[in-house]
């Protein structure tokens, strides 16, 4: 599934055209020019419209997937990484190889650390008896539906490179998203929605990068719903309607702009190119129709509304953004993401010191995240859904600076996933005694993100795109798939 390096396309410039034929163009408007600008931008994809739906590579496990995105990198120590160690040597010195000194001064030296115990209580849960702290009540009643990796490692000890290496599978340098990618792969199976949307997005550490193509077309990038800590309640996708025109105007107007393509279509070479980017306004339309009620919360029950926490202080607004996800998926967007964050310099999660201030962001996203798990299930979408939760990384078992949080973790973290092909109630890998550094059946970000692709049906050493003279994909040139947390 390789394209064209959509640069090597000749364009041709501006000066060149003489006074005839510049206004032999103004015939059909500046519009025209813009139009002859993007379609040879498409003109890589090589098929009449790059959103059609794709076959895989082979049968897939998921239609679609959820990525619930913990902005900041929760403490896997004090949620879901039960470490009995730690409450029994609260407050010792220890030597540790403390990943952030070790990109600070480019020295594996071990240092003295304060060991520091969660914060609150763990018990077993479900009937896989898997071990949640008191953080998550909510999503505990859910472990069996759930299988954990207890043994992620990743790259980059900052927020930013991390978090472009969970979205992009690279640390500095610009490369497609995730959701870029399936979309690129696969398509999209509603013509009137985007393929792709990342709703309540983040500024910082990566920003648009974090849902954005790079060098793949532009057409294969995430639509931006709302933004991290604005409300949601009034949220649109931007510029969608005109406020000017009523509904019937606005027909005969894109009738209009109908008929205007096709004349050109006849005078133009290489229509194809020029038939996806009108496909593309013609999304533009068509989103007017079905985005607003795909988007409108109000259509749900008062039971399904309190199943998410919308409407209690706490739980409204991330309840809005997971209840807005399942809406999405239902209506056939292939990848939606979901932020939970803010726009600040200390990202959500991040408590470097006060980690007491985790409850807070357990509450507000515990009661939500339930109701989004147990949601897709009684509608039967969890079975053909992939639902995946965590940060850029987890936090360290010692306090900061011997203070009152933790430090950033690359070297050893959890996250879950649950839904089709997943296999439910189970524990993958392990972190050391003290959940510093991942030592058991160990799964890199690399190896999460391959398995990510091959649940949709997607072969991570397939899905490439040619650039600057070589094949790049999602994985670079690692990655295994995780066949252990795979249902045969």
């Amino acid at each position: 599934m390789n394209l064209s390096n959509h640069n090597d396309i000749a364009t041709h410039p501006l000066g060149l055209l003489n006074r005839r034929d510049l206004l032999k163009n103004l015939s059909c408007g500046f519009g025209y020019l813009a139009l002859a600008g993007l379609a040879n931008q498409h003109s890589a994809a090589g098929v009449l419209n790059p959103l059609a739906p794709k076959a895989p590579h082979f049968a897939p496990k998921a239609e679609r997937m959820i990525f619930i995105y913990m902005q900041g990198g929760p403490s896997h120590l004090d949620t879901f990484d039960y470490k009995p160690a730690l409450f029994e040597r609260d407050g010792q010195m220890m030597d540790f190889h403390d990943a952030r000194n070790i990109a600070n001064t480019g020295e594996r030296k071990a240092t003295q650390q304060r060991l520091m115990k969660p914060l609150w209580k763990f018990a077993q849960h479900g009937q896989s008896g898997r071990w949640v702290s008191d953080l998550f009540p909510q999503m505990a009643h859910h472990v069996d539906d759930l299988c954990f990796i207890h043994s992620m490692h990743t790259e980059g000890v900052a927020h930013g490179p991390a978090t472009l290496f969970l979205h992009c599978g690279a640390t500095n340098f610009i490369r497609p998203s995730m959701g870029s990618w399936l979309t690129y792969g696969l398509g999209t199976v509603n013509d009137n929605l985007p393929g792709f949307v990342s709703i309540a997005p983040s500024a910082g550490n990566g920003g648009a990068r974090n849902y954005g193509t790079a060098f793949l077309p532009p057409v294969f990038q995430g639509t931006p719903i709302g933004k991290a800590g604005t409300p949601l309640p009034d949220v649109a996708i931007r510029n969608l309607v005109n406020p000017r025109l009523d509904p019937a105007a606005q027909r005969r107007r894109i009738d209009l702009i109908r008929k205007l393509n096709a004349e050109q279509l006849k005078k133009t070479s290489g229509a194809a190119e020029f038939e996806a980017v009108i496909n593309s306004f013609e999304l533009a339309w068509k989103m007017q129709n079905d985005a607003p009620h795909t988007l409108d919360l109000t259509k749900e029950s008062s039971t399904t509304l309190d199943m998410y926490g919308i409407g209690n202080k706490d739980t409204d607004q991330f309840g809005r953004q997971c209840l807005m996800a399942r809406r999405l998926s239902e209506s056939g967007v292939r990848y939606v993401q979901v932020t939970y964050g803010d726009n600040t310099a200390n990202p959500a999660w991040d408590q470097h010191s006060n980690l007491a201030k985790h409850a807070d962001h357990a509450r507000a996203v515990d009661k939500p995240v339930a109701g989004l798990l147990q949601d897709l299930k009684q509608r039967g979408l969890l079975e053909n859904t992939v639902v995946w939760w965590g940060g850029e990384f987890g936090r360290t078992p010692y306090a900061e600076k011997n203070g009152t949080g933790r430090d950033h973790n690359p070297g050893g973290f959890t996250m879950w996933l649950a839904g089709a092909g997943i296999k439910a109630g189970m524990a993958l890998g392990a972190t050391d005694e003290f959940g510093h550094l991942a030592v058991d059946r160990k799964v890199h970000m690399h190896d999460l993100h391959a398995t990510l692709l091959h649940l949709m049906g997607l072969d991570h050493e397939k899905l490439t795109f040619r650039y600057d003279g070589r094949n790049f994909r999602l994985t670079d040139v690692h990655g295994h798939v995780v066949k252990e947390v795979l249902k045969a």
